[in-house]
């Protein structure tokens, strides 16, 4: 699965790893997360994620 940047802060979200603090279970794909689900750090949206490698 591939890895998402929040163009905004950085904050890299890695599927294996998942948002447990924010309801979001390790093995989610990024476009399996809801979406009304912010970034961590900054919360910007979705929207604001890019794929990274």
């Amino acid at each position: 699965m591939q890895k998402y940047v929040c163009v905004v802060c950085g904050y890299i979200y890695d599927p294996e790893t998942g948002d447990p603090d924010n309801g979001v279970n390790p093995g989610t794909s990024f476009e399996d997360i809801p979406e009304d689900w912010v970034c961590p750090l900054c919360g910007v949206g979705k929207d604001q994620f890019e794929v990274t490698d």
